[in-house]
């Protein structure tokens, strides 16, 4: 039996995976398994960069912290390497990101993952990567709402130039 203070470190981590856990959005768990060291420095610094928290984690640990929980469904993938990246921002980055990974690095693997609270398969993972970032959603919005009020505006200068060359 472990000593009292190694457990109460592991109820520790349990209880902070299941506080992170609580406040993200959409998480993306993976196997890594034969992920070298350069390619997963390059991985981590893409996921930073994009506000998306990524770490290693043990089965065990992340098997307590969604037990009892609506998560308790991903148990089934807790089996070999486990990383998880967490997002609570912006719904596609983790998914986008290390989904176009495992295209590239065949032994990197998207096991599972939840989106606001439910669990998710691996082809909604794979849907939500194909999605545009935030951003380009809201450029998109935006281009949407100025383009009638560029066409008016340039509707309203055709008449004033109409008036002016027909006033002389």
């Amino acid at each position: 039996m472990p000593n009292a203070s190694v457990l109460e470190q592991k109820q520790k981590q349990v209880a902070e995976l299941s506080e992170k856990l609580g406040k993200a959005i959409v998480g993306v768990v993976v196997d890594y398994k034969g992920t070298t060291v350069a390619d997963d420095t390059a991985l981590r610094k893409e996921l930073r960069e994009n506000g998306v928290d990524y770490f290693v984690v043990k089965n065990t640990i992340l098997g307590r912290a969604i037990d009892g929980t609506d998560l308790a469904d991903m148990s089934f993938a807790l089996e070999g390497t486990t990383a998880i990246a967490l997002s609570g921002e912006d719904y596609t980055a983790a998914a986008r990101i290390l989904c176009k990974f495992a295209e590239s690095h065949e032994s990197f693997k998207v096991k599972t993952g939840f989106l606001d609270g439910k669990v998710v398969d691996v082809e909604t993972i794979e849907s939500l990567a194909k999605l545009p970032s935030k951003e380009v959603l809201l450029a998109t919005v935006c281009s949407a709402f100025q383009a009638p009020i560029a066409a008016f505006a340039r509707a309203v200068q055709a008449i004033v130039d109409k008036d002016e060359n027909g006033a002389e």
